[in-house]
Order: structure tokens, then sequence, then C-alpha cells
């Protein structure tokens, strides 16, 4: 059994949380993560209040164990979202896309753990004089918005300026990648990308299918020149994002052809029109599994590398 600080913290079994995905973290998938020790969370993305407020009773009917929300700070509900979190607390709130400040403090009288997701060290000191409770630094081999810095060089960095629980994220895949974060000073690990193929992610099975058939190269980083990097696997939809950055668009014009691809992809299953959002670690899922085999698997296989290690150093 592998149990660290975050465990404690957030009154799971394993220090794994799931990736809070818009149009992939729903109900199913979060009470499922949760119900096999790790922590699910559901994307609200850009979804408003009474699409989060369903999800929540359908995954407190799924599952009685801690789960949370993710919660994109450039959503156009987000008040009201807010509202909905503080009128029905949940155990963790994780943010992106911005600092939840504001919000800080009355989500934690609440009685709810709030955990931002952030890309430098700038951010994570700030946030962490915020008073949240932990943070995850998240490379840019992740899928979706990323920042600049890899996540090797970032979470010891994050690890090193803050005095608050240090959860990495991007480029996590397996057990190996749960003891590497760990060596670099992180509690835990967030992990996206191969929680797409469990078998209770509601996503359209061509996605699945898409970052089954992914290999090492085949995902590309598109909206550099408008200030919002997305990594997502090739497709038409990334090449013409590509064509559009080197015709100097404008990011307003760039930005419009984004706009309901990430449905198309995960809901309508357009896997080459739409947005399909996964890290680099794609080319290493090779399978559709039940959750709870994933989060084994991960913690069976940081077992036997942590008792490997241990050997090498003693001899």
């Amino acid at each position: 059994m592998l149990r660290t600080s975050l465990c404690d913290l957030l009154g799971i079994e394993y220090p794994i949380i799931q990736g809070g995905m818009a149009w992939v973290s729903t109900a199913e998938l979060a009470a499922a993560v949760s119900e096999a020790g790790g922590l699910g969370i559901i994307g609200s993305g850009a979804a408003p209040s009474g699409w989060l407020k369903e999800q929540l009773r359908k995954t407190r009917q799924l599952t009685q164990k801690p789960f949370g929300v993710n919660v994109m700070l450039r959503s156009p509900f987000l008040d009201e979202i807010m509202s909905l979190l503080l009128a029905e607390p949940v155990a963790v709130v994780t943010t992106g896309a911005g600092n939840p400040g504001k919000y800080v403090a009355s989500l934690r009288e609440a009685g709810t753990k709030v955990i931002p997701v952030v890309s430098s060290v700038a951010l994570a000191k700030r946030l962490a004089r915020g008073g949240v409770d932990a943070l995850i630094a998240e490379g840019m081999e992740s899928g979706g918005h990323i920042g600049e810095l890899a996540t090797m060089a970032l979470l010891p960095q994050v690890v090193d300026a803050v005095d608050i629980p240090v959860i990495a994220a991007g480029g996590v895949f397996d057990g190996r990648g749960l003891v590497a974060a760990m060596a670099l000073g992180a509690v835990g690990v967030q992990m996206g990308t191969r929680f797409m193929c469990a078998e209770e992610c509601t996503v359209h099975r061509r996605v699945k299918e898409y970052v089954i058939k992914a290999r090492d190269r085949d995902t590309a980083v598109t909206g550099i020149s408008t200030g919002h990097p997305v990594r997502a696997l090739r497709n038409k939809l990334t090449r013409k994002y590509q064509e559009m950055e080197k015709e100097n668009l404008s990011p307003e014009e760039i930005e419009k052809l984004g706009v309901g691809s990430l449905r198309r992809a995960m809901v309508d299953g357009d896997v080459e029109n739409g947005t399909v959002m996964a890290g680099q670690v794609s080319a290493m899922v090779k399978k559709v599994q039940p959750v709870k085999d994933i989060i084994r698997d991960i913690i069976n296989e940081a077992g036997l590398i942590l008792g490997r290690l241990n050997r090498q150093v003693i001899n």
C-alpha cells in the first residue's frame, strides 16, 4: 500500500487525482476513480450550473467517497458555479486558467479544499500566500491548456518555492511516473489522459481509439500566438490552426475556430474536426481498462519500483 500525506489531506486511499477534463470527466468517471481509492474530479468546463448540479447528484448516487470539481476560472458561468459549490460543497475544488483568490476563503469555510493548477513558480507563490490547501504543478506534457515548462523542470521548482503540498501533473502515466514525481518532491499525481481510456469514461469510443493509436510525436500545440496554447492529438483541426497561425491571423479569428470543437470530438466522436485534448503519454495508452485496474496497476508498479530502488541503494 502506497500512502502519502495527500491521502490524509483528501481522505483518499491512494495519492492519485483524476484530472478534471471538460466533456470527459463526468459523474461516471469521477465516481469510479473515487470508488477505486483515488480522487475523482468532475470537469465543469464552460458548462452552466444546472449541468453541474445534475453531475453532483449523479456522483453522490454512485459513491459516498470524497470527490471534487474542477472549475475553469474563464467560464462564463463562474459566479453561478461557485455559488452552487458553496450551497452543495464537495471535498475538493481544483481550478485552472487564473487565480481563484476571491473564492478561496468562502470555499474553505464551506469545508472544501482548494487546489489550483499552476504552470509557473510565480503563480505558485502568489496562490500559496492566498491560503490554498495545495497546488497542482502541471507541465507542458499534459493535454489541454498548457504552460511553458516541462514537469521535470517545473515540479521541483514549485516544491522548493512553497510550503504547502504539491501534486505533479503532466506526463504521468504509470507507477514509474508516480515514483518519479515523489522523488521530485510531490505528494501525489494528477492524471488525465490515461483515464480517458477508462471503461467508465463516457467520451465517444472513437476518441479512445484515437488515443490508443497515437504515437510518441502525435500531439501538437496550437494557439501559441493567441496566448492560450493547447495540446491535442494531431488532426485536420490542428493543421488548420497551424496554417492560420503561420498566416498571422488575429487571435480572435484563430480562437473562433475552436468554438464547440471539444464537444465535437469528445461527445460526437469527430476526431478529425474536433479538439482531442490529450497529453504526450497518449502513445503509452494501449487499451481500455476499468478504473480500478488502472489504479491497481499504478500502485502495484510503484511499490515494486520503490522496493527495487531501495535494494539498489542498499547494495
